[in-house]
């Protein structure tokens, strides 16, 4: 197999939040843990694969986000055309992972089974379920699916030899994470499987989720599809920026190189 290349691009960020926000249960030693928002560029030669769409400074003012950039301005940097993408593979349908309708006007989406289901069914019935998802978000991935743009998933499968995505739920009942064959082995992009590094390491859940459970099952899940724990990537840390070195220079805090050797 030939490696891809990885890339996070950072998009927004969520200074205010605390320790406490980030734990089922809280921390005994709260204070700032704040969140950066990504999506995430697979280069390869099948072509390249985008991993998520993020949200546009309109969602970004309605949820009291801070919008650094549009994710096309950090994909454009590092040579990756947004309307020449053919995938998009959507981790889940919450807002910070969906969003940017148009940006990808050529591309087929990739999406669980479960997801649609779960985002379309019973379950948002419930106020504190739907909470993570947008009305005009759920309603955007249909329009899709009736233009024969939407490809879906039952558990695990094959994108492209070396890239492959697996439902691991507990987060979002339909959550999937991307394994992906770099030079250094396989690499999991966890998207909100974990939030943070300390989620996975520590066992302790980002307190938005469907299934308890299934989030701690998914973290094993993980450390079996990746070549070591480290190659395993959260969704939201900052630490991801300091643990990769940039994509390039002047682009420091923008995109990080996660197939590059981690920074000492």
């Amino acid at each position: 197999m030939t490696p891809y290349e990885v890339y996070a691009i950072r998009y927004a960020h969520n200074p205010n939040a605390k320790r406490s926000n980030n734990f089922i249960g809280g921390d005994p030693h709260d204070g700032p843990m704040p969140l950066d928002y990504f999506v995430w560029a697979i280069k390869g030669p099948d072509g390249n694969f985008i991993l998520d769409t993020g949200f546009d400074a309109a969602m970004g003012m309605k949820r009291q986000r801070q919008m650094l950039q549009p994710p096309d301005m950090g994909l454009k940097a590092i040579g990756v055309e947004p309307d020449r993408v053919k995938n998009v593979i959507l981790s889940h349908l919450h807002y910070d992972h969906c969003g940017n309708y148009d940006m990808f006007p050529n591309a087929r989406y990739h999406l669980q089974d479960k997801e649609m289901a779960y985002c379309t069914g019973r379950c948002i019935c419930h106020p504190g379920l739907r909470g993570p998802f947008e009305e005009e978000d759920v309603v955007a991935i249909v329009r899709k699916l009736f233009a024969g743009r939407v490809a879906f998933h039952d558990g695990a499968d094959e994108l492209a030899p070396g890239l492959s995505v697996h439902h691991v739920g507990g987060h979002s009942k339909g959550l999937q994470v991307v394994r992906v064959w770099t030079r250094r082995g396989w690499m999991v992009l966890a998207a909100d499987a974990s939030h943070f590094y300390a989620n996975m390491e520590e066992g302790r859940a980002f307190p938005i989720l469907h299934s308890h459970e299934d989030t701690l099952a998914g973290y094993e899940t993980m450390r079996r599809l990746a070549s070591q724990p480290s190659a395993i990537i959260p969704g939201h840390d900052p630490l991801v920026l300091a643990r990769y070195p940039a994509a390039a220079p002047g682009l420091e805090g923008v995109v990080a190189r996660l197939d590059a050797d981690p920074v000492e």
